[in-house]
């Protein structure tokens, strides 16, 4: 299936890296063009969508798309992960009765739209050259910029208590970047109590959601069956769905194909705004919306050969 071209939604199990998913693709479909599009934490279950063949051309745009997490926050002691998986490092005995569900909703109100993150010690980015789990495994600990993200919403689902502790149930759509540790331990500080993140699955990435996903162990089983692989990926005219669709005169498909801007006279987008290109049911390609001495036109990002 070295040809295969299209998105696989996987349904991530907790102890595997993304890197190790996109592993597993590249052996089942046979291919090396395989890349995910925005990396889990290997504890996090979820919404992993995996771009093969044409597809990896997604990958830049699919990423940068909102992601919506359920989260489970335990209030009573941080790690040095931020996360269960780390060591103790701080621990207070927390009064519970004080820790409301409208207490909680007034703090969730304090961090929606756009806000500001220290990446965590344990997390990929790099300082100087070097992955800040890198330095944090050899117990480095350095100073790290703040970076801006966006909170679109936080759904509060239950607050209960666990041995003497709270855990805060909820949910969060965010930008691309935004930790969930880090959102976790920042609200717990808000509520006046160390905190971290005790659980979190990712429900959806982009257009994509759990509805969609395949877990990879059933993807693995359908293989060693002798099973059609390609069953369960999603095209890449379905992948592109979230952005507007123009069709293109049959005169102008070739000079589309050829990477050379069309005009757009009639259409209603947004300068600087995605769209996609099409003829008929092929798509053309992926092009910016720009504006000209004529109007708006369609500058090429992406073209795609018309097999796709």
């Amino acid at each position: 299936m070295s040809n295969v071209s299209g998105v696989l939604v996987i349904d991530k199990p907790a102890g595997m890296t993304s890197h190790d998913c996109v592993a597993r693709i590249r052996r089942l479909y046979g291919t090396r063009k395989v890349g995910h599009t925005g990396t889990l934490d290997p504890e996090v279950t979820g919404v992993l969508p995996i771009c093969l063949g044409h597809a990896t051309r997604l990958v830049e745009y699919l990423q940068e798309l909102p992601k919506r997490y359920d989260v489970v926050m335990r209030i009573g002691y941080t790690t040095t992960t931020e996360d269960a998986t780390g060591e103790m490092v701080e621990k207070q005995e927390v009064d519970t009765a004080s820790i409301t569900e409208e207490r909680v909703k007034a703090v969730f109100q304090q961090f929606l739209g756009e806000i500001e993150q220290v990446p965590p010690m344990f997390s990929a980015v790099k300082v100087n050259g070097k992955r800040l789990y890198d330095l944090a495994r050899e117990g480095t600990v350095v100073e790290r910029q703040a970076r801006k993200v966006t909170i679109y919403d936080l759904v509060l689902h239950e607050v209960c208590v666990e041995q003497g502790m709270v855990d805060v149930h909820f949910t969060c759509t965010c930008s691309k970047g935004t930790y969930m540790r880090t959102l976790c331990v920042d609200l717990g500080r808000a509520l006046g109590y160390p905190a971290h993140m005790k659980l979190l699955r990712r429900i959806k990435s982009g257009p994509f959601t759990e509805q969609d996903a395949i877990p990879l162990a059933t993807l693995e089983e359908l293989a060693a069956h002798g099973g059609d692989l390609s069953q369960p990926m999603l095209s890449i005219r379905e992948a592109v769905s979230f952005l507007p669709f123009v069709q293109v005169k049959p005169e102008r498909v070739k000079a589309v194909l050829n990477g050379l801007p069309t005009g757009l006279p009639a259409v209603d987008a947004k300068e600087g705004s995605l769209i996609c290109l099409f003829s008929g049911e092929q798509l053309l390609g992926i092009h910016r919306v720009c504006r000209g001495d004529k109007g708006l036109y369609a500058k090429a990002e992406k073209v795609f050969p018309s097999e796709v």
